[in-house]
């Protein structure tokens, strides 16, 4: 018979099995903060290394009964384990240690839904979950897989485990629609500032970075941070000023974590839009980390998973307070645009630095231009003025029209690359070289 799962499991053994390599500490560092946010209290941490992950427990079976005789020796209610386990690997595990084990992303699914507060978090994350349920349904209980039977249930003969898949699909269905009425109506708002020309800068980093601090900075809102993994879930939008007056709207995302689960990328899809269709990302680096490159390449990866590989950025090294004699500076590159702000926005040391950068990236992120529109291409005539693009319009002779243009650059690129007519018809496309202030 299989185990019964119990409710509870805050008293925890943690695995972490290494493939080729020992973990590095920082890696079990974070490993155990994962755990201790989710309310688990680490009693015992046992690592391993092997070449390829056992296929019926992932650890071998000697390491197998060295963390029974821990659970039993600790008394604990829970294992959780640093990879990701398949349906079969956890049951194999806990019918062997008694006691319910759960692997690295159904701890983050679990931090996710302590930390979820809006409507829209609470029906992305059970998004997440109900996905990653589903794939513990396959031949996951036997006691599922008896036909129904007796007098009143006999019938098509539907097995419980087919009942179970069919109301699953329908609740992940139901919430899939739900979610894509939120997405309308954050797609009506994007609309909204891009025809009022109010450009958006989010923020995205590794968790713990200091993503929601520098956004109070900014904005002088009072999102809560804490100096915590996945303190932040929801997405924030603030509108604030900058140097010379102008608007932009700053957007707080959730943080990125080394492996992050595919289900978590997929159900926040429509949260992380914010990042895809924003101007220019703010990347937030935690300079204090001996594993900061490691984590700009997760983050690197996880924007281009969700198509935000090409958006420019600018690099926010964060907690300089926490490194000897380091100084807010800002770099710049060739162009005179910056490249890196160093700061401490817990201190509020470099904010300035970063205000007046992004002050000057928008100042001189603007392309105009003249175009020479005949009357077939109305459809990229409505486009221009979808987007607040059109300075100045004439009629032509030919029923065509005559267009003075300005965009921000990155609408421009992808105006051409929707628009093939676009480059043809385009002249004079020179930025606006003005120096910021």
């Amino acid at each position: 018979m299989m185990f019964e799962r119990p409710q509870t499991g805050e008293k925890a053994i943690l695995v972490h099995v290494g493939i080729d390599a020992a973990p590095e500490p920082d890696e079990l560092h974070e490993f155990t903060e994962l755990a201790r946010s989710a309310g688990a209290e680490p009693l015992a941490t046992l690592s391993s290394v092997r070449k390829t992950p056992d296929s019926r427990l992932y650890v071998g079976s000697g390491k197998a009964e060295e963390i029974r005789d821990r659970v039993e020796m600790l008394g604990v209610e829970l294992v959780i384990f640093d990879n990701a386990l398949s349906p079969s690997q956890e049951r194999n595990l806990e019918r062997l240690l008694q006691c319910r084990v759960i692997d690295r992303t159904g701890l983050i699914l679990d931090i996710f839904a302590q930390r979820a507060r809006s409507h829209e978090g609470k029906l992305q994350v059970e998004l997440a979950q109900l996905r990653h349920l589903s794939t513990r349904l396959v031949r996951g209980w036997t006691h599922l897989e008896r036909q129904k039977g007796g007098i009143g249930l006999r019938g098509p003969g539907e097995t419980q485990l087919e009942t179970d898949r069919r109301l699953l699909g329908a609740r992940i269905d139901q919430i899939r629609r739900r979610l894509e009425r939120v997405d309308s109506r954050r797609e009506q708002g994007r609309r909204a500032r891009r025809r009022n020309e109010v450009p958006t800068v989010s923020l995205v980093g590794y968790t713990n970075a200091g993503k929601s601090t520098l956004f109070n900075c900014l904005t002088a809102a009072d999102v809560y941070a804490r100096d915590q993994l996945f303190a932040t879930l929801d997405p924030t939008l603030r509108r604030t000023l900058l140097d010379d007056g102008s608007p932009v709207i700053i957007a707080d995302t959730v943080g990125f974590v080394s492996r992050l689960p595919h289900e978590l990328v997929a159900a926040f899809r429509s949260t992380l839009q914010e990042t895809v269709e924003a101007d220019l990302l703010l990347h937030v680096v935690d300079a204090h980390s001996r594993q900061h490159a490691a984590q700009i390449a997760e983050v690197e990866d996880v924007l281009v998973q969700i198509g935000a590989g090409d958006i420019p950025r600018i690099e926010v090294y964060n907690k300089i307070d926490l490194i000897e004699d380091a100084q807010p500076k800002i770099e710049r590159d060739e162009n005179g645009r910056p490249r890196r702000v160093w700061l401490s926005a817990h201190r509020a040391q470099g904010i300035d630095l970063l205000r007046a950068g992004l002050t000057g990236w928008f100042r001189t992120d603007v392309v105009s231009g003249h175009l020479s529109l005949g009357p077939a291409d109305g459809r990229l005539r409505a486009v221009l003025f979808e987007q607040g693009a059109i300075v100045h319009e004439n009629h032509g002779n030919d029923g065509g029209w005559e267009l003075d243009v300005a965009l921000r650059r990155r609408d421009y690129e992808r105006l051409k690359k929707r628009e093939p007519r676009l480059q043809d018809r385009w002249r004079d496309a020179v930025p606006d070289r003005r120096e910021a202030g």
